[in-house]
């Protein structure tokens, strides 16, 4: 069953897992002349991950997603405005810059709290509430359910951290969000294919998984956080409009993509023992 509305569209699966896409819209909500550009806006979209994760849906998983861009709001925040990451940089829920720290919007048409507030009550809470609803019916038909939080980012910036990232960034809130079964599996699969990977390294999980994430209510929250050159012909730097983002290609994806879909049918099987 599919239910969609102009930005949000929720696929109401089989299984006891669901699949979270929040970074990968690129709609600018018609705030486009307040940004400093489109593109600029847009560059740290999740590029191509519904396109990585198409197979979801398929293996009978929910899958939540939002067009809105993350430049607009980020649904992946606290909502009270509270760093998920304390000390360390990091973007809020209405971004008044970039991961490279370059401004946004032009000067003086930033949001103010008023206008966060209605861009939260407008996209935020119903991305929100779309998610809860899909856990509360798949934890009705199974007992438990797995949210999968999906995610990707350059491979190298040097203002979010030090060096660079490996390809597979596993999250699970240091183990809060996860039964930690779930998490070995998972862990498991990735010391397999070669490539490099952490657990609950940089990126520890987003509000998604650290807010869903309730093993001790059979809810059981997993972020995967990609590189990008994991799945994409990635360029060196920040990117340009003529070299960012580069076309998906899926013969480039298809190892990584094997990886990621071995991944939820593990969390599927898990889930329905």
């Amino acid at each position: 069953m599919m239910n969609e509305r102009d930005w949000l569209t929720v696929h109401e699966g089989t299984k006891p897992l669901l699949v979270s896409l929040p970074h990968t819209g690129t709609d600018l909500a018609g705030l486009e002349d307040r940004f400093v550009s489109p593109w600029l806006a847009r560059r740290d979209t999740d590029w191509w991950i519904e396109q990585l994760y198409d197979f979801a849906a398929d293996l009978g998983a929910s899958v939540v997603r939002t067009s809105i861009s993350r430049s607009v709001i980020d649904v992946n925040r606290d909502p009270s405005g509270v760093s998920l990451y304390p000390g360390q940089t990091t973007t809020g829920l209405c971004p008044t810059e970039t991961f490279d720290g370059d401004p946004l919007y032009r000067p003086g048409l930033e949001p103010d709290a008023e206008e966060t507030e209605h861009r939260s009550r407008r996209f935020f809470y119903p991305y929100h509430s779309a998610i809860a609803g899909e856990v509360a019916r798949i934890k009705g038909a199974h007992g438990r359910a797995v949210v999968y939080d999906c995610h990707s980012i350059r491979s190298v910036l040097p203002r979010l951290f030090e060096g660079t990232l490996p390809v597979f960034n596993l999250g699970t809130n240091d183990g809060k969000s996860a039964d930690p079964a779930l998490q070995a599996m998972v862990e498991e699969i990735l010391a397999g294919t070669g490539e490099t990977y952490v657990v609950n390294g940089r990126f520890k999980g987003g509000w998604i998984t650290r807010h869903f994430g309730q093993p001790q209510n059979n809810v059981h929250a997993l972020q995967m956080e990609l590189s990008n050159r994991g799945y994409m012909r990635e360029p060196e730097g920040k990117g340009t409009p003529a070299n960012w983002p580069v076309p998906y290609d899926p013969a480039f994806a298809a190892p990584i993509r094997a990886t990621l879909k071995r991944i939820l049918e593990s969390a599927i099987a898990w889930a329905g023992r």
